[in-house]
């Protein structure tokens, strides 16, 4: 029995100008292992944002953990840091970015507080829903039988075996 098996990625790392296109580039290799290369654009383009709301607007410690969880139907991404002042919408205009382009890159998002600081998650729905990374299978049965190679058809000289490939004339 196949039983599905949530796919998820976690980072903490210090924001810092620097790491937002290193992040970005990890994000992408998860998202297109997990077969959603639709969403890299969008999901890394909020996440920028988020970890660069970070670098701007959080006093001290700037470490912060960004999570992408996925389990075939939603694709849930949150960036958290240690600075409990919530976030607010300043404006709808997603070109000014912020949190109205995560809001316009999502399905929804929001922001929660937490004992050490805050969350701001945003979601994107798969149209289709699809198969998710199943567990562990059954093994294979191990091959039964190793025959190596007759000694007489391998040539003890490898420029021999060069020669032998190459034809004559050329």
């Amino acid at each position: 029995m196949n039983v599905p098996v949530a796919c998820q990625y976690r980072i903490e790392v210090p924001a810092s100008p620097e790491r937002i296109p290193q992040i970005r580039r990890i994000l992408a290799a998860h998202l297109k292992y997990w077969g959603l290369d639709a969403h890299v654009m969008p999901v890394c383009s909020a996440v920028d944002e988020l970890v660069g709301n970070v670098v701007q607007h959080v006093e001290g410690d700037k470490t912060c953990v960004v999570e992408v969880r996925w389990a075939g139907r939603h694709l849930n991404t949150s960036v958290s840091d240690r600075d409990s002042t919530l976030p607010r919408l300043h404006t709808s205009s997603p070109a000014k970015g912020g949190l109205a382009r995560v809001a316009m890159l999502s399905d929804s998002w929001g922001t929660c507080a937490t004992e050490h600081g805050k969350v701001i998650w945003f979601s994107r729905r798969v149209k289709e829903p699809q198969r998710v990374m199943s567990g562990p299978q059954v093994p294979q049965p191990p091959v039964r039988e190793f025959r190596p190679l007759p000694l007489e058809a391998v040539p003890a000289d490898p420029f021999e075996a060069a020669s032998l490939a190459v034809p004559a004339g050329r």
